[in-house]
């Protein structure tokens, strides 16, 4: 694309309009897009039941809902979007990803029930690329933005001070362990964590851009959030992820960065795969941190290590293991810390892939969603303007493949976490493609 049609990109890499009032609407229908990606659905519901392959809780509210708002947005897209803006968010490397997962629903015990997941799955994606395309100009994506991340941590305080039970862990049943842990309005504080930690970076980019006040105010509530929510990997791994984006944006070398950045992935996996498999690994990850078995996730992981290898090449398909027979019909494991016939993933977003749909397309899925939004990274220091926005998506991409370690959300339908992580895939790739308009 020329540098003049890149001119003429509004928004993270929207569309000319015409009128004034298409381009107010658009604006404040990405706004609430954002608002609905971190809320949910389904805020401040508790812990969820057992996961089923046709929506995140096996109930209606994700199905009818997200197909409403689909509609909604999908209509506005068409309606106030060009065919030639629309196809710049990477219609090509979706169709990749989603054909891996389409192609192994074969493998499920229940195709159905996996063909409505990835159904869901698909139409969430649409609010995804409503709240990138449809801001006029970049400036009223960081407004909407900010200010939806101000709405969810009005609401999310509002219930910590008056109805603490819904949005702090209990001392009953499974969880009791994390008790006093804040959790917010999700399901877990492990989930909870990351999601803030995203916001954070929502504020960190609100803030860079000039709206000082409103990020240092959600840079700092959801700095105390992620504290409170005793995840200490979260702790760790959000300022990592802020620091190798800055590090690339003060050097002025972003290929030097990712490069880090994919050293240290190697790291981790080390650390957490490798110390599952590996006695000598799992010495050495005794000796750096106190808790080698990750909460007991490494009994999970060897557990997938051995399903994974008895289907290395097809998988069981799209959310076609965790809840199904292939786990619930085993006798229980009774030396693991976690009973797996009753979990709904298996904590690690890349062996669960691998579980899904094989190896190779494993392989595939990871790279075209950690591997390549980082090319479009280094690419897009070459388009002036875009600089703040590609760091927010960069970081957003560099954490969550940090967070894929010890928490599974590749494709996982409706999750906060990975609809904020697509956001953050599909906004590297516009970003390294295209000039984001500024006035």
């Amino acid at each position: 694309m020329s540098q003049t049609a890149q001119g003429q990109i509004a928004g993270v890499g929207a569309s000319l309009r015409t009128g004034e009032a298409s381009a107010s609407l658009g604006t404040v229908l990405a706004g609430f897009a954002l608002f609905i990606l971190i809320l949910s659905l389904q805020p401040f519901a508790g812990v969820p039941d057992a996961a089923g392959p046709d929506g995140s809780t096996s109930n209606l509210i994700n199905q009818i809902g997200y197909l409403a708002l689909g509609l909604l947005f999908g209509a506005a897209l068409l309606r106030l979007t060009p065919p030639s803006v629309l196809a710049e968010i990477g219609l090509g490397g979706w169709a990749v990803v989603f054909g891996v997962a389409a192609i192994s629903t074969v493998q499920a015990l229940d195709m159905a029930g996996s063909i409505r997941g990835l159904m869901l799955t698909a139409v969430a994606m649409i609010i995804v690329v409503g709240a990138l395309i449809l801001p006029r100009d970049e400036p009223s994506f960081a407004e909407g933005a900010v200010n939806a991340s101000l709405a969810v941590l009005a609401l999310v305080y509002g219930a910590l001070i008056f109805a603490p039970h819904l949005a702090v862990h209990s001392s009953e049943g499974s969880e009791g362990v994390h008790a006093g842990d804040w959790l917010g309005h999700l399901s877990h504080k492990n989930v909870a964590a990351p999601v803030f930690s995203i916001v954070a970076m929502l504020g960190i980019y609100a803030w860079r851009g000039g709206l000082k006040w409103r990020g240092a105010i959600v840079i700092a509530l959801c700095i105390v959030f992620v504290v409170n929510s005793g995840s200490k990997t979260t702790m760790g791994f959000l300022p990592l992820s802020v620091g190798l984006v800055m590090f690339a944006r003060w050097t002025g070398r972003p290929g030097l960065s990712v490069l880090i950045h994919f050293g240290l992935v190697a790291a981790v996996a080390a650390l957490t795969l490798g110390a599952a498999a590996s006695p000598r690994l799992y010495a050495i990850t005794s000796a750096l941190i106190s808790d080698p078995t990750f909460t007991g996730r490494d009994d999970i992981w060897k557990f997938s290590f051995q399903r994974i290898a008895e289907r290395p090449w097809a998988g069981y398909g799209f959310v076609g293991f965790w809840g199904t027979a292939n786990p619930t019909s085993l006798e229980q494991n009774l030396e693991a810390v976690w009973d797996v016939r009753a979990i709904g993933s298996g904590h690690q977003s890349y062996l669960d892939a691998a579980l899904a749909f094989g190896i190779p397309g494993a392989v595939i899925v990871t790279y075209q969603l950690m591997v390549r939004p980082l090319l479009s990274y280094v690419a897009s220091w070459r388009i002036p303007g875009n600089g703040h926005l590609a760091d927010l998506f960069a970081t957003i991409v560099i954490f969550m493949t940090y967070i894929g370690m010890l928490e599974s959300f590749i494709l996982n339908r409706a999750d906060p976490l990975w609809l904020l992580f697509a956001l953050g895939v599909v906004g590297l790739h516009l970003a390294g493609r295209v000039r984001a308009k500024h006035v």
